[in-house]
């Protein structure tokens, strides 16, 4: 299947890449699964999206949990938790 992905601020300095599409392997089918396949690539990738690092998360737009089904072409953006002031 192939998605879309994005990286947002701190995710994206840590990675180098604003954006990439990318074919995911057979057994990846939720946005947690992308979490952890893109965390098996090692080095920055491993720490930027740790298991235990606070991390948000959305498919095609709509703020999302690890548990949501991915479907192809769907977008799925990985980003810090934002606060204000």
């Amino acid at each position: 299947m192939k998605i879309e992905l994005r990286y947002f601020a701190s995710v994206r300095e840590a990675v180098g890449l604003a954006a990439e599409q990318a074919q995911v392997p057979e057994g990846v089918a939720t946005v947690g699964d992308v979490r952890a396949w893109l965390r098996a690539r090692g080095g920055a990738w491993a720490e930027a999206l740790a298991e235990g690092r606070a991390l948000r998360m959305a498919c095609n737009h709509t703020m999302t949990d690890a548990t949501t089904r991915l479907t192809e072409g769907c977008e799925v953006a990985f980003f810090p938790p934002v606060t204000g002031g």
